[in-house]
């Protein structure tokens, strides 16, 4: 049996009038594949949905630190300072060496239109590296009376501590060891993603729907005159969607515990328990997790309706050739003919490159998928997980 060097996760979720993801003009998002245009919900938005979810299997419940997306992180350093009894001079001096010593990008300094401590970009900071920072600089501020004294404490603070602020376990936070970090500040650390997301995109031509609406206006129809407060209308799409993710196990294991990459599966099982977990819990999301803009107007939630998880040692490979040309929107059981291209798509790379993959999958119809078990959620995530822990 090949380790479970990476985990390949595929699957299928129907949405009903729904705007999952707009463009910048307020439409949905969309993707020219094979023989039609597909509607497309981004990666990013993905992303950000499983992070931000809440229930027994989000990643906060993990109870590993997490971290904290923003263009106000010095202006939340500061707070922290004065929270702890900085004074505001001090706190304010302490912030702007950390911001000129750099600890975040240089297009933090201050610019036309924006405050001083606000950074070009939204940066993200873990949760512990916040508290190290903060724990050290009021340290800084005992020690140091004067703002100009204390500024060139902070800066020689960060050219001595940067090795001790890498190597912080979890110190840039559970997304960024999932998702990874890419920064231009010279002391925070980049991070590789070790789980990556393709666009989703429906199977068949896109679907879209010019929803016209407008507003009652209360008072005057109690008035007895008719007329509405506004006129509306937002674009809404129907489809069914591939979905692609990829854990790089042994880049996720090297991201949380610290340890060199190669040493993954040499180490002990308990260096991968965590990362078991992770994908565990990140089954779920995935599965359950539901993206959408609109929501109390459209209520976009559904659960995949097919998960085909796959683990090895080969490089991944996208199932979503199978959709090159569009399925035929009036095939009469659309989802049953989109699982049977997957299971077709996945037989002919078995056929051409024979790859030693170990399958199992969730299925809400009948499928066959070749070399694969049919499991609920549950014993999918908990076989994924375990595939990771024991390393083959």
């Amino acid at each position: 049996m090949s380790q479970p060097r990476f985990i390949q996760i595929h699957t299928l979720h129907s949405y009903p009038a729904a705007l999952l993801n707009r463009d910048d003009a307020g439409l949905a998002k969309r993707l020219p594949l094979g023989d039609a245009v597909r509607t497309r919900i981004s990666s990013q938005c993905l992303k950000r949905h499983w992070r931000m979810a809440d229930d027994q299997f989000s990643l906060a419940n993990l109870g590993v630190p997490m971290a904290v997306r923003s263009r106000h992180t010095l202006d939340h350093i500061r707070e922290q300072l004065l929270a702890r009894g900085a004074s505001n001079s001090l706190a304010l001096a302490a912030a702007e060496a950390l911001r000129n010593g750099g600890l975040l990008d240089k297009a933090g300094k201050e610019q036309q239109g924006q405050q001083a401590l606000e950074t070009g970009q939204a940066i993200l900071l873990g949760k512990a590296e916040i508290d190290y920072i903060v724990m050290r600089v009021l340290d800084l501020i005992g020690e140091h009376a004067g703002e100009k004294p204390l500024k060139a404490a902070v800066a020689a603070f960060l050219k001595e501590e940067k090795k001790n602020i890498e190597t912080l376990k979890h110190g840039s936070g559970l997304e960024s060891a999932l998702f990874g970090r890419m920064v231009t500040s010279d002391v925070l650390a980049n991070r590789d993603a070790a789980v990556y997301v393709g666009h989703a995109f429906t199977v068949h031509e896109a679907q879209m729907e010019n929803d016209y609406f407008t507003v009652v206006d209360d008072l005057l129809s109690e008035a007895g005159q008719s007329g509405a407060a506004g006129i509306f209308d937002t674009e809404l799409a129907s489809g069914l969607y591939y979905g692609y993710v990829v854990v790089d196990v042994p880049q996720l294991v090297a991201n949380l515990e610290g340890i060199d990459i190669r040493e993954c599966f040499s180490a002990a099982s308990e260096r991968r328990d965590l990362a078991g977990q992770v994908v565990q819990h990140l089954l779920h999301l995935i599965s359950t997790v539901s993206p959408g803009a609109k929501r109390g107007s459209t209520a976009p939630f559904n659960w995949a309706k097919f998960v085909l998880v796959e683990t090895g040692d080969w490089q991944p490979r996208s199932l979503a050739g199978a959709f090159q040309n569009a399925l035929p929107l009036n095939s009469p059981h659309l989802l049953q003919a989109a699982m049977q291209r997957l299971s077709a798509e996945v037989a002919k790379l078995d056929a051409a490159y024979g790859a030693p993959l170990q399958r199992r999958y969730l299925a809400v119809d009948e499928v066959e998928v070749p070399q694969g078990d049919r499991l609920p959620l549950a014993d999918l995530a908990k076989w994924a997980r375990e595939r990771i822990v024991q390393g083959m």
